[in-house]
């Protein structure tokens, strides 16, 4: 289990981030949250820095220390997730090949669902079938912003 030790609240071009820190990791980040009245950290402040970097087109991938709590099935998702690089896209059957499961595709979207580190794990990248939009936490715009930053034409 990891303890909030910590809490910043960062501007990006998308909104007010909130990242979650524990003493060794970043736990969590996410949007149009209630802000968490807790000092920053190291972890937390390299999280900004990359952030704005990301966000200046500086930066193509995050080097963070990220301790996401979830299943061992989630965990596996988001590992795969996070082996996908800036300026690829792949899709929830892609993902679910990736990790020997070919016939959880639906699986493997609600762990990208829940993916308490969006952005550091790029769930983002993840699209339906035949390239479609789909689902995001943030939603759709901040979807397709994320993908347009990264260069992709987003799909409607």
């Amino acid at each position: 289990m990891n303890t909030i030790k910590a809490a910043l609240a960062i501007e990006t071009p998308l909104g007010l981030l909130q990242v979650l820190a524990s003493d060794h990791a970043l736990v969590s980040a996410a949007f149009d949250q209630s802000p968490v009245e807790l000092p920053s950290n190291e972890h937390c402040q390299a999280a900004a820095a990359q952030l704005n970097a990301y966000f200046a087109g500086e930066l193509r991938g995050f080097d963070l220390h990220l301790a996401p709590s979830g299943t061992a099935f989630q965990r596996q998702v988001w590992e795969a997730l996070a082996e996908v690089p800036w300026g690829h896209r792949t899709t929830y059957a892609d993902l679910a090949t990736r990790i020997g499961r070919p016939r959880a595709s639906r699986a493997v979207g609600g762990a990208v669902g829940r993916n308490p580190l969006a952005l550091f794990i790029p769930c983002h990248r993840v699209l339906g079938a035949h390239d479609r939009l789909t689902g995001f936490a943030w939603g759709l715009e901040r979807k397709r912003a994320l993908l347009t930053l990264e260069g992709f034409d987003a799909p409607s």
